[in-house]
């Protein structure tokens, strides 16, 4: 269902009524109906976390297949990000080769939304980029950047343990049923691998995160920070994706 809030704006002879689809702020992967809106995520996981160096990709490479349902100007925006990867950071994604990969990611365009498991699994894992997600979908390089960095390891920035010191939760303008999307972890679960809070990740909720009425579910304590970017990787992104490869 569309969440909408209605703003009346008055004229000096009549008055209209402008509805503002809330959706509209949000990334399609905040709807995608998983834990924390994109994040397939198993009781292993939840017990063992991504501070454990057995979620990793060995040797820094990503075997990847991608399906066959994906037109080719899709298949292209998805090796687009796999290319900014390559150009900005040492992971290495490569295709599937099922003679000598046993653990690989393969990309579906199942109709359930822009998900991903978090951290290398085993064996075959999903991360899915619907096909049919209008008007906002899958496919814009910043969604597909986004569920890639959830399969090499990363949590969202809100999820941080330090996170109450950078933003405000304003649980009273959450979803009913949604408010665990706004859990923070333990230390003994997931690290900054020492780089500081970044409003700027790719991996922070934007300021409308499953609001139920228009209004702010997450405000930055910087006043002049802005949350909730689309378009790529951040500086402190990169940084946090290369200490948490360094040693693999």
């Amino acid at each position: 269902m569309f969440l909408r809030l209605v703003i009346l704006v008055t004229a000096a002879t009549c008055c209209t009524a402008r509805v503002i689809d809330v959706r509209s702020l949000q990334s399609a992967w905040e709807r995608s109906g998983k834990f924390e809106g994109d994040i397939a995520l198993s009781d292993e996981e939840l017990r063992n976390g991504l501070i454990n160096p057995a979620s990793r990709w060995p040797n820094r490479v990503v075997p990847f297949l991608i399906d066959d349902v994906f037109n080719d100007e899709q298949r292209a925006q998805i090796l687009l990000a796999v290319d900014e990867y390559h150009k900005k950071t040492s992971i290495r994604l490569r295709e599937y080769n099922p003679q000598t990969d046993t653990d690989y990611v393969h990309i579906t365009g199942e109709d359930s939304g822009c998900w991903s498991y978090v951290g290398r699994l085993g064996g075959r894992q999903q991360l899915n980029l619907a096909l049919s997600t209008p008007p906002y979908g899958c496919f814009p390089l910043g969604t597909i950047i986004h569920e890639l960095l959830h399969a090499l390891g990363f949590y969202h920035q809100q999820s941080a343990t330090e996170r109450d010191d950078y933003v405000t939760i304003l649980w009273e303008n959450i979803e009913e049923g949604k408010e665990h999307n706004f859990d923070k972890y333990d230390a003994n679960l997931i690290t900054n691998f020492g780089v500081s809070y970044d409003y700027g990740s790719i991996m922070h909720y934007g300021p409308y995160a499953f609001s139920k009425n228009g209004l702010k579910t997450i405000e930055p304590k910087d006043p002049n920070a802005e949350i909730g970017q689309n378009a790529g990787f951040s500086d402190k992104d990169l940084q946090k994706l290369e200490k948490m490869y360094e040693n693999v």
